[in-house]
C-alpha cells in the first residue's frame, strides 16, 4: 500500500505539469527502457523476422523496436490523463471514421461486440468508443500488485467503461449483451485450441480467440473491428471496421467470422507495423522455435 501511495504521490506531481513536459519525460523513461531490455528487444525483432519473412530493412526494425516502447509509454501516460480528462477533451484530439455504420445498428437498439488491438494509442481509443459512442463492457487483467487495480478501474470507468475481470468475464459479457448493450475485447493476444480456432496471420497457421464469434452467434449481434491511428501523436482518428455477421452457429460460421476479425487486424497492422504492439510473443504456442537463441 505504501508503494501505491508513492504512486499516486507522482502521479499528483506529473499530472500538475504542462503535458509536453510530461509526454517528455515517459518518453524519455521509455528509450531508457528500450536500452535496458536487450531480451524483449530480441522477441520483437524474432517477431518481426517471422512476420515480414525477413523482408524489413534493418532501418525499418529499428524504428518499430524503439515505437514498441514509445507506445507503451504513451498509453501509461494516456490512462494517467483518463483519470482526469472529460469526453470534450477527448474529442478535441479523436475524429471518427466509418462512424455512420456503427450509429445504424445502434440505432436499432443492438449491441456491437467491438474487438480491437493493442495498437496505437488503444487507451484513449477505448475512452473515446466509450465515452463519446456507446459505454462498452470490456475485459481487464489485475496486476500483481492488487491495489494499483483501482487506479485502472478509475481511468476507464470515468470515461463510461465497464471493467470485468478476466476469470469469469465471459460471464459479465454475456449480461452485458443480453440487455442490448455493447462490449469490447482485445483479439491480437495468443491463444489455443481451447479458447480459439486456427487460420493465417502474417502468413503462418495459428490459433485465434473465438470468443467475439460465438458470443455474437449466441446474440445475434455484429462484430464491428475498432482501431485507432495519429500520424502526429497530436490528433487521433478511430476507424470503424465493416460489420460482421455470423450466419449460423456451427464451427464453419464460428471459423469464417473469426479470420475474418483477424485479416482485418492484420491489414491494419501492415499498414501502420509500429504501432502493433510486438513485445509480447504472439506465436510462442505454435512455433516456439522462433523464440528460442
Amino acid at each position: 500500500m505504501l508503494l501505491y501511495r508513492l504512486f499516486l504521490l507522482l502521479d499528483s506531481f506529473l499530472m500538475a505539469l504542462p503535458r509536453s513536459w510530461r509526454k517528455g519525460v515517459f518518453t524519455s523513461l521509455s528509450a531508457l527502457a528500450h536500452r535496458l531490455a536487450p531480451k524483449r528487444n530480441q522477441v520483437i525483432q524474432q517477431n518481426l523476422a517471422f512476420a515480414f519473412n525477413n523482408n524489413l530493412s534493418d532501418t525499418e526494425k529499428g524504428e518499430i523496436e524503439r515505437y514498441c516502447y514509445r507506445n507503451l509509454a504513451l498509453n501509461l501516460l494516456q490512462t494517467m490523463e483518463n483519470r482526469r480528462n472529460s469526453a470534450e477533451d477527448i474529442a478535441s484530439v479523436v475524429t471518427f471514421k466509418n462512424r455512420e455504420k456503427v450509429d445504424a445498428v445502434l440505432a436499432q437498439g443492438r449491441g456491437i461486440i467491438f474487438v480491437s488491438a493493442h495498437f496505437g494509442n488503444w487507451e484513449l481509443g477505448g475512452a473515446a468508443l466509450s465515452s463519446l459512442i456507446t459505454p462498452v463492457a470490456s475485459i481487464y487483467k489485475g496486476f500483481s500488485r492488487r491495489e494499483f487495480d483501482p487506479y485502472l478501474f478509475e481511468a476507464r470507468s470515468h470515461h463510461r467503461m465497464e471493467l470485468a475481470e478476466k476469470n469469469g468475464a465471459l460471464k459479465h459479457m454475456a449480461k452485458t449483451l443480453k440487455k442490448n448493450g455493447s462490449v469490447l475485447l482485445m483479439i491480437d493476444q495468443a491463444s489455443n485450441a481451447k479458447y480459439g480456432v486456427k487460420g493465417d496471420f502474417f502468413g503462418h497457421s495459428a490459433y485465434h480467440s473465438s470468443t467475439a464469434a460465438h458470443l455474437a452467434s449466441k446474440f445475434q449481434v455484429p462484430i464491428v473491428g475498432v482501431y485507432i491511428i495519429s500520424e502526429d501523436e497530436k490528433h487521433y482518428t478511430v476507424s470503424f471496421e465493416d460489420p460482421i455477421d455470423v450466419e449460423g452457429i456451427n464451427e464453419e460460421a464460428i471459423l469464417k467470422a473469426t479470420i475474418q476479425q483477424v485479416n482485418a487486424m492484420e491489414r491494419v497492422i501492415k499498414e501502420h507495423p509500429k504501432l502493433w504492439f510486438w513485445c509480447h510473443k504472439r506465436w510462442k504456442g505454435e512455433y516456439k522455435e522462433i523464440y528460442e537463441g
